[in-house]
């Protein structure tokens, strides 16, 4: 049986101080949910977002932050030789937040 994917997931995120709070997800696959964080361009970590409808942020290293919720996109089990996904990949579902710490 293959999966579909009926509608685009969508949640918004906000910042409240030093917490990430995500909306409920509308159209949501059930897949993977990840809050992705990246700092000056690289990520920084990757946090599961599925349990729990916020995060606190700890790191608290200078420089330019951006946080996006992302959600997994299965496509097949294609994968090359560093074992990633071919077809397969992570999609953004929310609005992306910057701020500079």
């Amino acid at each position: 049986m293959d999966q579909r994917f009926e509608g685009v997931p969508k949640a918004e995120i906000r910042l409240e101080g030093r917490r990430l709070v995500r909306s409920d997800v509308s159209n949501d696959w059930g897949s993977q949910l990840i809050w992705e964080i990246r700092r000056n361009g690289d990520v920084a970590a990757t946090i599961s977002a599925r349990a729990n409808d916020s995060h606190e942020l700890t790191d608290s290293t200078p420089g330019q932050y951006e946080v996006v919720l992302r959600m997994f996109q299965y496509e097949g089990y294609a994968k090359d030789a560093n074992g990633k996904y071919t077809q397969s990949k992570f999609i953004d579902v929310s609005n992306k937040l910057t701020w500079t710490a």
